[in-house]
């Protein structure tokens, strides 16, 4: 179907699924709670019971996600059009089941190789296992004013693909968890110029490009499969995801094969309806979409420059690390270090606010399109009273969000002898007992790990299981034993020794 032929004021979807509730025709097929039917004996009302209603399978007029020919086909032809892609993929296992069909699209033959952002969400890594592919990790950019990690410059990705031209593509992460990146054109002509696909985790940017004040979307920068979280920054249902994708620089029918062997062959009709609907919101309305949910973000932003306690992140000083900050994610610190990000976390949830996550120094606090003037209102009072009820206390002393320390920075720089690893292998296998050994970190250099490091902060991996322990890493290792770094992924937490596998 022709987009000039898509009517974008439909929900095909949705509106079968509506047509099939109301048509009241008696099931002989599954789902076994015949639509919801099995708990009309209760005596009370059940908001369950009006989602099973429309709790359909695959049967006539609904279509089949893995072979779609009606109406699933032409909601995704709809999705593609407002997103910008070629195609787009209905994805019920959120973004996860669509960055591993990415990489095993890809990466076809045990041992192939692709360029890997280090800080990965864990998905991607299980990925990799999948397909038994070798991954040469880029090390990110890191924030000097904040300290928080982005995604590899476009020097690096340069650099890796050289020293690596036989890579089957790059595969990087933004926005991070903050709201934080940069324009990624550079590094889409980058990878185009090498004839390798750009491979982007965009789960928190579904919304990005949809409005004059939401930073431009990977797609539009040249991107050439991107994964968004639908539910996270617009209006799905948890675990409603899409995969867009454009251009010839991967196999798209070898895609939709990859995804159904990893999405499952029952797939949920309320995810993939909600997923319509959210295609039809911005369809329908456009931008105006945003506006009530900017509106409530910048009457906070207001509100907390009246507030001296607190700090907000802004990208004030821009770097190549950090240029673009996504409006709807705000994250705050206690300027006066009395309150750790936990703790500052802590005391506003008693105030009846939950936020989306918070680290040693920051909250970050998730609005969208959903959100109210209510929500804006409530939570500036919740501050006024943290800022109020905090008396003098010895003051802590995390990492000071406003410094322009640079040792995260000068931190990744010395870890490797470049910006990237070797090649790291990955696999289903277990490192079985007889495999590995204990050393003492002071003995680990030209060793390959036998797991994985994770210092928290930033809480990015520096060492995956595979991976050569450098001289400059084992120095490094050192220095966070000594000054007692919270250590994630490692069986002595301490550090003082450290799994690696027998040298043959």
């Amino acid at each position: 179907m022709d987009n000039h032929q898509l009517n974008k004021d439909k929900a095909p979807l949705y509106e079968a699924l509506l047509q099939y509730k109301n048509s009241k025709k008696h099931t002989y097929h599954v789902p076994g709670h015949k639509n919801g039917q099995v708990y009309s004996s209760l005596t009370q009302d059940t908001l369950l019971q009006e989602v099973m209603k429309i709790d359909a399978t695959e049967i006539t007029g609904l279509d089949d996600l893995h072979h779609p020919e009606s109406v699933i086909m032409e909601a995704q032809q709809l999705a593609a059009d407002c997103f910008g892609a070629e195609e787009s993929f209905f994805l019920v296992g959120g973004s996860t089941s669509g960055n591993i069909a990415l990489l095993l699209t890809v990466c076809t033959e045990p041992g192939d190789l692709i360029l890997v952002q280090r800080n990965v969400h864990k998905s991607v890594i299980h990925g990799l296992m999948l397909a038994g592919a070798h991954a040469v990790f880029l090390d990110p950019q890191v924030d000097p004013s904040s300290g928080l990690a982005t995604a590899p410059a476009k020097s690096t990705i340069e650099e890796a693909l050289q020293a690596y031209p036989n890579a089957k593509g790059v595969f990087i992460t933004m926005p991070n968890y903050y709201g934080m990146g940069f324009n990624l054109s550079g590094i889409a002509a980058t990878c185009h110029k090498a004839g390798v696909p750009l491979l982007v985790d965009e789960a928190h940017g579904a919304h990005y490009g949809q409005h004059p004040s939401l930073p431009v979307s990977a797609l539009t920068a040249g991107a050439d499969g991107v994964v968004q979280s639908t539910h996270k920054m617009l209006s799905a249902m948890t675990m409603g995801a899409m995969l867009h994708v454009q251009g010839n620089l991967m196999d798209h029918e070898l895609l939709k094969q990859r995804l159904s062997m990893i999405q499952s062959s029952s797939p949920s009709y309320p995810i993939m309806a909600s997923l319509d609907l959210a295609r039809l919101h911005l369809h329908k309305h456009g931008e105006k979409v945003f506006s009530t949910g900017l509106a409530a973000v910048h009457m906070v932003r207001r509100g907390i420059k009246d507030l001296p306690r607190f700090g907000l992140l802004d990208p004030l000083r821009e770097s190549e690390a950090y240029t673009v900050q996504d409006p709807f994610k705000l994250v705050i610190y206690d300027k006066e270090k009395l309150l750790t990000g936990y703790e500052l976390q802590g005391k506003l949830e008693e105030q009846g606010c939950v936020p989306e996550m918070s680290d040693e120094a920051y909250v970050v606090l998730l609005f969208s399109l959903g959100s109210s003037e209510e929500d804006a209102r409530h939570l500036l009072k919740a501050l006024v009273h943290i800022s109020i009820e905090e008396g003098p206390k010895e003051i802590k002393q995390p990492h000071n969000p406003e410094s322009t320390d640079t040792h995260h920075v000068s931190t990744w720089n010395i870890l490797h002898s470049s910006v990237y690893s070797c090649p790291v292998p990955f696999h289903l296998g277990k490192i079985k007992k007889e495999q590995k050994e204990k050393v003492s970190i002071t003995k680990a250099s030209n060793r390959i790990s036998a797991e994985m490091v994770i210092p928290y902060p930033p809480g990015i991996p520096i060492l995956y299981p595979g991976e050569v322990i450098s001289e400059n890493m084992r120095n490094h290792l050192i220095k966070l034993r000594d000054s007692g770094a919270k250590i994630q992924g490692t069986a002595d937490s301490g550090l003082e020794t450290i799994w690696v596998m027998v040298e043959e």
